[in-house]
C-alpha cells in the first residue's frame, strides 16, 4: 500500500514539472514568432510552476530526512 502512494506522489511531481516545461516551450515559440505578451505570460506561468515544484520537492526532502527514512529507490 505504501509503495502505491509513493508512486502517485512521484508521478504528480513529474506531472507538475511537465506543465512547467510545456509553458516554457510555449513561451519560447511565442517569443520566436513575436508574440511578446503571450510569451511573457507563458514564461511567468512556467516560472511559477517550476518554483512550486521546487518548493514541494524541498519540503518532501526535509520531511523525509526528519523522519529518518531513506528515499525510495
Amino acid at each position: 500500500m505504501r509503495g502505491r502512494s509513493v508512486r502517485r506522489l512521484s508521478h504528480g511531481g513529474v506531472f507538475m514539472l511537465s506543465w512547467a516545461l510545456t509553458f516554457f516551450v510555449v513561451a519560447i515559440i511565442a517569443a520566436v514568432f513575436g508574440f511578446g505578451g503571450i510569451a511573457s505570460g507563458a514564461a511567468g506561468i512556467a516560472q511559477f510552476l517550476f518554483f512550486l515544484f521546487l518548493f514541494a520537492f524541498l519540503v518532501s526532502l526535509v520531511s523525509g530526512i526528519a523522519a529518518g527514512r531513506k528515499p525510495p529507490a
